[in-house]
């Protein structure tokens, strides 16, 4: 059982900068593939970004490519994503994501274990 907790989220303004972090709870390096997802109101839960176990392979949606970085720590078993130029439609709440699966994987339904969200507002 892998237990993940988000934190970093909060409210900022459009422009602005956050970084989320995502703390399994046992050794998620090499062992699982991780993912950060988004649900705002209304809306279905959409990828944000993965990355492969090692890290070394990493997908985007195309709406956050240039100003979003996905990175892990195998070392801290965190995994963070960095966030930047924050648009209004960036509101959600994130959500991240392990799956036992190997490479990168960009649909909900492949991963097993998932934490409890973290808001982030961008104000315009």
């Amino acid at each position: 059982q892998v237990q993940l907790v988000e934190s970093g989220g909060g409210l900022v303004q459009a422009g602005g900068s956050l970084r989320l972090a995502c703390a399994a709870s046992v050794r998620a390096g090499y062992d699982y593939a991780m993912g950060w997802f988004r649900q705002a109101p209304g809306k279905e839960r959409e990828v944000v970004a993965a990355i492969n176990r090692s890290g070394s392979t990493t997908y985007y949606t195309d709406s956050v490519k240039g100003r979003f970085t996905i990175s892990r720590d195998n070392a801290k078993n965190t995994m963070y994503l960095q966030m930047n130029s924050l648009k209004p439609e960036d509101t959600a709440v994130y959500y991240c994501a392990a799956s036992s699966r190997i490479g990168v994987r960009t649909h909900d339904t492949m991963y097993d274990y998932w934490g409890q969200g973290t808001q982030v507002t961008v104000s315009s």
